[in-house]
């Protein structure tokens, strides 16, 4: 069985949109990692997208509550696109991914929000078994949302995670996808953020979510591809983020 790095190195070099007419993208991240300090971190890397440019997004949520997403496109272009109006703050930033080993790797961003996180992988017999599954899959069947209900609830029982969505809305209104063919164990993270040492890993007291998509309480990286309905104006909102959002976020000295 391939590594992460592998795969990865695959989806950056000669990653392919799946065919359909809604807004697509195909790449890997980090699900979300809960600290027990009350943060939580979450990656998403779409090298290829229907939007054009592919993408980098980590999100930061601290310990009052408080979302920023960091991304090197502009808001509209990004995660901003769907998650904005439950988020308070969207910044674009540099953001750089490196591989230390086929298992490890670390994220760091480099302005008004500083990220830097080291993240190593592991897989287990059930994480093993969930991804040899789903090389099986027909692609025709991972566009059931029948189908995606169905592995959320085996997901979310399984991987001991905490509840687990692959299909429902987005904070700003549209529907959404979530295609994981490739799961691994986040074994250990190490982050802090603008030099604040987020502490050991860890679930939160209570799950915490954005729209439908629910964090899940135990780290989780996958690879894969998600579909995101069209962007409708008399239906979705526009915003790419809270308006009272600087007084609410922790401010980075």
């Amino acid at each position: 069985m391939q590594d992460p790095r592998h795969v990865v190195e695959t989806i950056e070099n000669r990653g392919t949109l799946p065919e359909g007419d809604e807004e697509r993208f195909t790449g890997y991240g980090v699900m979300g990692v809960p600290f027990r300090s009350g943060h939580v971190l979450c990656l998403r890397r779409f090298p290829v997208t229907s939007l054009g440019r592919g993408y980098t997004s980590v999100w930061h949520r601290d310990p009052g509550g408080c979302w920023t997403f960091i991304q090197d496109v502009p808001p509209q272009s990004g995660c901003s696109r769907y998650f904005g109006s439950a988020v308070d703050r969207s910044l674009v930033q540099d953001i750089r991914i490196e591989w230390s080993s086929p298992w490890s790797f670390s994220v760091d961003t480099r302005g008004e929000h500083p990220v830097h996180w080291q993240v190593r992988l592991s897989r287990t017999k059930l994480s093993d078994l969930m991804n040899a599954a789903a090389g099986y899959l027909p692609e025709a069947l991972w566009r059931s949302e029948a189908l995606l209900r169905a592995i959320s609830r085996v997901g979310s029982m399984a991987l001991g995670a905490g509840r687990i969505n692959l299909v429902g809305a987005v904070p700003n209104g549209q529907r959404f996808r979530a295609n994981p063919k490739r799961i691994w164990v986040i074994e250990s993270s190490q982050a802090d953020v603008c030099g604040r040492d987020l502490g050991e890993m860890g679930p939160l007291a209570e799950q915490v979510s954005l729209g439908d998509f629910w964090i899940p309480q135990r780290g989780r990286f996958f690879t894969g591809s998600s579909y995101l309905e069209p962007f409708d104006e008399t239906r979705h909102m526009f915003a790419t983020s809270r308006a009272d959002g600087g007084e609410r976020c922790m401010v980075c000295a």
